[in-house]
């Protein structure tokens, strides 16, 4: 009958049962492990007089000298403070380094007598087993410890080898104060690494074997250095490390050795615990002992933890290296860290005596991607409302770890943790829950959900739709992700003098930059990097690449590629070289690049409408609903405002010069004085502008143009103060007003203000009320003039003014299926958003809010409002565009629009009013042939009626001419170029716009990528040189891009804009295809006119206009 190991009544074991103990070393007697016996005869000789006398003197030597800092404060007149600390700080670090000598000879009994130890605590908490003990799959590896074991000291004379002879030198180069450094000894000592158990995981995949091994380290290394220069020695001595290590064997081939190559990486982070000496004794002080162990930590997980890996290719010309070292993810997370409940107070004040609260802020981790929410203030319930996306390359086996702590000015309190298994959210898709908090108290609220790579675009348009409703911070959702392979480069050209460059790779996509390694000393170099990017929209972003010499000084080759290109290729990918711009004939560089869309693929999730799909924002067709009650009033059909609402006019504000300011420069302690560095501040309305600063000068010329939205209120002032720019305070120049009413009466103020509370200076400033017009016949005029009169210096103009009225919504989501949200919405046009109140409670919220937005190109531009709940996220969400009102009855649109989520409505109103100046300096007339003449003209009459002032400067008076018309003449061969060339007199500039060209010619397969070079004749410099951006695959680009030449007027009518149509003839080609050109001579054109006009394009031998 067998007994149990825990049977009280079993007979003690006998000698063959019991754990032998560790067998005598055949040059050592048996007696070497018996102590000696006290009562025998033959005891030691006791020492003799003077060694007791030494080691008296020794023990009090110590203890006098621990009085020797006491003594030294008191002789330095240091307050007992000093001491006190000092011996804090000692207690300290001596109760770290006993804590760290207790664990080492605790892990290294435990994996001396491995298993006696084992069987002992059976019965214990999982967590003190190894890992074949508590899952049956992994299995013991003896034989391999064995092996190691005996490799183990030739391992060590390899590393001291590479220490002393290669990690030395390079460490006494690399400067001239370690130039005496050296390793004092180095030795792995006597207890070798300990894979405590292996797991194989079979059917991942037949290319590859997939193995964990549980490794545990807790060696008595001693490593020693010094630098003898400076008398500084360091090391360590004894080190623990524990961890699971994942070893993939792939690919596997038809040859030997069998197995490509082998990649390691540990799935989490291990932990670390080093025992220091010599100075390094510091580091284990109480705060740095976790720093620096933090430290060493993340530097390994640097290049092995996930994502990163170790790689060991096993033959040579492995293909696909890159990819190998970092591989497509699994899967993407998206997490949504919303709110936490129930925290711990952690904060105290009188010393203990009243409680208060905790700062909480939470650390999102998965592997070595971290993220940090912001700190929410004296709260235990905060609200975050933060989603960070992670990749995923390992399930399961990566774990989603969330660690919330108390904000504090010195050492921040810990909250508690939750880690879960990335496979749970693969299961369910998405998992949203309350998770509790692991050592302290508390609840965390999480949505996580699973984003699959897709290899095709064909969802593309759903994930962008729907990530439009997707309220996300700090960063908007991504719509895609991108692997970019960096294999080589060939032909790179040389550096002055036939150097060979150092070269390296930026690779940019918007404002994420990501660099390579610099190779030195090759114009052929070998990168095989890997870099991922997360996409917002894959069809409007391009990824710019640029080769430079790791000076980053010297630019060797650039690269733009549209990421639209990806889109249309097989699998989403293109594995190629790519010819490099602004570099060599031959420079060329070998990139595979991999496009995935994320897809959230789950029952619960609903995709919302496409917009412009019928029945996607109408409502007029709904059926009528049954079951009402008489008790409940009618549903609005339309909204209700106020009288008020849409009766904002629009201030353009345009800042032109000053005179007479005073110097407030003064240098050599006022002996000397200088200028000013002037610079206007505005503020109206409750906005404030400021300009540039003009440097040195005392009559300044700003020429700059700001818009302010106003109301009819009386009693508003337009605030004017100039200042001069100075390293600490400005300086005050002057200060002037303006009366909002006198403007709003006359509708336009040119005038010379003199500037207050100074001794002298005066500002020009022109005012012009634009009051919105609720008709798009001309629009296309506003947008025209706006961009003749744009400056350089401002902001676009605006072409419209938008005013929505937000009344309420209907038919929102409940919180968990029963609950009501408490929600507010959210409108944004461009960088402009206005947030309404939070209605608490309620699925059926009234708002009852207006607001107003300046609108720069009406035709691109759209209404964004999203719907959101208070802690509870996104309810749904809405996108207008702004094309909609255009061609709406009086530009206005007032009805019930669903929301993209399907469920709930909401009722607004939205109008649009085109903004026309009637004092711009341009005057738009249309042809007797155009079909909107008599509109115009009823509005020049319009025009003529209100009060004028005249400018200073001479108008410019333009004829705009409308593409469109019938009786255009036909386009030639080589197609049509339209421009509007015109002196701008004010400024002094040449100002030429390109706006577009039409019926190109086509010589090859595909249509040009075209666009427009400038050039003033007879200067050929670059100084005169412009470019318009290009255009792919079109025979009718659109460009609509202003340029500028600074010059008088009598030297610009004694020269000749050339115009020249190019494109890329081929994509591996630099050379550059003449579609055709055009030469004005600036003499006949009339200037002042700056007509608008289509030119056909001629051959390189026939230049002339027409």
């Amino acid at each position: 009958m067998e007994r149990s190991p825990g049977d009280g009544s079993s007979p003690s074991p006998s000698p063959v049962d019991q754990p032998s103990a560790p067998s005598d070393p055949p040059d050592q007697p048996p007696t070497a492990h018996t102590k000696p016996d006290p009562s025998s005869g033959n005891q030691p000789a006791g020492p003799s007089a003077a060694s007791e006398v030494l080691a008296v003197l020794t023990s009090f030597g110590r203890r006098l000298l621990v009085l020797v800092p006491v003594y030294l404060a008191g002789a330095i007149g240091l307050s007992v403070g000093f001491v006190l600390f000092g011996l804090a700080l000692y207690l300290g670090w001596r109760r770290v380094r006993d804590e760290k000598e207790r664990s080492l000879r605790v892990a290294r009994q435990l994996l001396d007598d491995e298993e006696r130890i084992t069987a002992k605590t059976l019965y214990m908490s999982h967590r003190e087993l190894p890992a074949w003990v508590s899952f049956p799959d992994v299995e013991k590896a003896e034989w391999l410890n064995k092996i190691v074991a005996q490799v183990w000291p030739f391992l060590g004379q390899y590393m001291e080898k590479l220490l002393v002879e290669t990690v030395a030198p390079a460490i006494r180069g690399s400067n001239t104060h370690l130039q005496t450094f050296t390793f004092t000894r180095v030795e792995l000592g006597e207890k070798p690494l300990r894979i405590v158990g292996v797991k194989v995981h079979p059917g991942q995949s037949k290319e590859q074997i997939l193995l964990d091994l549980n490794i545990s380290y807790v060696g008595d290394v001693q490593i020693d250095v010094e630098v003898k220069k400076y008398f500084c020695k360091a090391g360590v001595k004894g080190m623990q490390l524990h961890g699971v290590l994942r070893v993939i064997l792939e690919p596997l081939i038809g040859d030997l050795p069998i197995v490509g190559a082998v990649s390691m990486f540990f799935i989490r982070r291990p932990t670390l615990d080093i025992n220091w000496t010599g100075i390094t004794n510091l580091l284990d002080i109480p705060g740095l002992s976790s720093l620096s162990d933090t430290v060493i930590m993340d530097s390994i997980a640097a290049f092995l933890v996930l994502p990163n890996r170790l790689l060991v290719p096993l033959v040579p010309n492995l293909q696909d290296v890159a990819q190998l070292r970092s591989p497509l993810p699994r899967g993407i997370i998206r997490i949504h860290l919303l709110a936490a409940r129930g925290l711990s107070s952690k904060d105290k004040y009188v010393k203990g005596l009243i409680e208060g609260k905790s700062d909480p802020y939470a650390l999102v981790r998965v592997g070595t991607q971290t993220f940090c929410s912001r700190v929410i203030n004296e709260e235990l319930n905060p609200q975050w409302g933060e989603t960070y996306e992670v990749t995923v390359h390992e399930v399961p086996g990566q774990e989603i770890e969330v660690e919330v702590f108390d904000k504090d000015p010195d050492k921040d309190d810990f909250l508690g943790r939750m880690k879960l298994d990335v496979g749970k959210v693969l299961q369910a898709g998405v998992l949203d829950d309350w998770f509790p908090l692991q050592g302290g108290q508390g609840q965390v609220h999480l949505r996580l959900e699973w984003l699959s790579l897709l290899p095709n675009a064909e969802k593309l348009e759903e994930v962008l739709q729907w990530n439009r409703g997707v309220s996300s911070r700090p960063e908007p959702p991504s719509a895609a992700i991108l692997a970019v392979y960096l294999d080589r480069a060939q032909d790179l050209p040389l550096k002055k003098g036939n150097k060979e460059p150092n070269p390296m790779v930026q690779l940019s996509i918007q404002d994420v930059t990501q660099e390579s390694k610099a190779l030195h000393s090759t114009n052929c170099p070998v990168w095989e990097e890997a870099f991922r990017f997360f996409l917002q929209d894959p069809r409007s972003q391009e990824l710019d690449v640029q080769v430079k010499d790791d000076s980053r000084a010297l630019t060797l080759g650039a690269l733009t590629l549209p990421l639209a290109r990806l889109l249309t290729a097989p699998e989403l990918t293109l594995d190629q070289w790519f010819q490099l711009s602004s570099s060599g004939p031959n420079s060329r560089l070998y990139m595979k690049l991999v496009m995935r869309i994320l897809y959230l693929d789950s029952s619960e999730v609903r995709f919302p409408a496409v917009p412009g799909c019928p029945g996607a924002w109408d409502l007029d067709n709904e059926s009528p609903q049954t079951g009402s009650s008489v008790d409940t009033p009618p549903r609005p059909s339309h909204t209700t405002p106020d009288s008020h609402f849409g009766t904002e006019n629009v201030l353009r504000i345009h800042v032109l010069e000053a005179q007479d300011l005073i110097a407030k420069d003064r240098f050599l302690g006022g002996l000397v004085k200088g200028k000013s560095d002037p610079y206007v501040k505005l503020k109206l309305a409750g906005r404030s502008f400021r300009s540039r600063v003009i440097r040195e000068d005392l009559n300044p010329r700003w020429n700059e143009v700001f818009e302010v939205i106003v109301t009819s209120i009386p009693g508003q002032e337009l605030e004017v103060e100039v200042f001069d720019k100075d390293l600490d305070k400005d300086d005050f120049l002057g200060r002037c007003k303006v009366s909002l009413t006198t403007v709003l009466n006359s509708g336009f103020l040119d005038e010379w203000l003199t500037l207050e509370d100074v001794p002298s200076g005066r500002l020009h400033l022109r005012l012009e009320r634009l009051t919105p017009r609720p008709t798009a016949a001309e629009l296309e005029e506003v947008l025209q003039v706006n961009s003749l009169i744009q400056t350089q210096k401002s902001a676009e103009l605006a072409a419209a003014l938008l005013s929505v009225y937000l009344e309420r919504a209907e038919d929102l989501p409940l919180r968990k299926g029963t609950k009501p949200p408490s929600p507010y919405a959210t409108l944004t046009v461009g960088d402009a958003m206005h947030k309404t109140k939070t209605v608490s409670q309620t699925s059926a919220p009234v708002w009852d809010e207006s607001a107003s937005f300046l609108i720069r190109k009406p035709n691109t531009e759209s209404l964004e409002l999203q719907v959101r709940g208070e802690g509870t996220g996104a309810l749904g969400s809405l996108s207008l565009p702004l094309s909609e009102l255009l061609v709406a009855d009086q530009l206005c649109l007032d009805r019930w629009f669903t929301l993209n989520n399907g469920q709930g409505q909401v009722l607004l109103r939205a109008q649009l009013g085109i903004l026309v100046s009637q004092h711009s300096g341009v005057e738009a007339h249309s042809h007797s042939y155009s079909h909107s003449s008599s509109s115009l003209s009823e509005e020049l009459e319009l025009w003529a009626g209100l009060p004028h002032v005249t400018s200073s400067a001479p108008e410019l008076r333009q004829r705009l001419t409308h593409g469109d018309s019938p009786l255009e003449a036909p386009a030639g061969p080589l197609g049509q170029v339209k421009l509007t060339v015109w002196y701008y007199s004010e400024e002094r500039k040449l100002v030429s716009i390109v706006h577009s060209c039409r019926a190109l010619r086509q010589n090859g397969r595909d249509p040009p990528d075209p666009y427009v070079s400038l050039l003033l004749l007879p200067d050929k410099n670059r100084g005169t040189k412009r470019k318009t951006s290009q255009k792919k695959r079109t025979l009718n680009p659109e460009f609509n891009e202003r340029f500028e030449w600074e010059l008088p007027l009598d030297e610009a009518l004694r020269r000749k804009l050339d115009i020249s149509v190019k494109s890329n003839s081929s994509f591996m080609s630099r050379e550059r295809e003449l579609l055709g050109k055009v030469q004005l001579d600036l003499a006949e054109i009339d200037l002042s006119q700056g007509a608008a006009q289509w030119y056909d394009l001629m051959d390189d031998k026939d230049k002339g206009s027409s």
